[in-house]
């Protein structure tokens, strides 16, 4: 395949795009806290990494505005509706991942 930068870029984008809605819509019972057990990032994680990106280009953007852009709505609003707090077997876990990536 000789994708041209600007394909790269459209495609790379459609594949954030659909991980967004897989981990927002289609699975939003998955935790924030499983996901950085598990694979060491979470949607949290995703929204740094656009502000970061957006900052790389010069685009100033603050926290908040990046969870919203992530989640499609204030992360207060999202975390409400979707989160639970985390159980003391998950903290646990969460510990413990956190270690062994140390």
């Amino acid at each position: 395949m000789n994708a041209t930068d600007h394909e790269t870029l459209h495609i790379e984008a459609a594949v954030f795009r659909r991980l967004r809605e897989h981990l927002l819509q289609a699975r939003p019972d998955v935790q924030n806290i499983d996901l950085m057990i598990l694979a060491g990032f979470c949607r949290n994680c995703l929204a740094d990494w656009y502000r970061e990106a957006a900052e790389a280009r010069g685009i100033t953007m603050s926290k908040d505005e990046a969870r919203e852009a992530v989640y499609g709505e204030p992360f207060g609003d999202w975390k409400a509706k979707h989160q639970q707090p985390a159980t003391p077997e998950q903290l646990a876990a969460f510990e413990a991942a956190r270690k062994r990536h140390d």
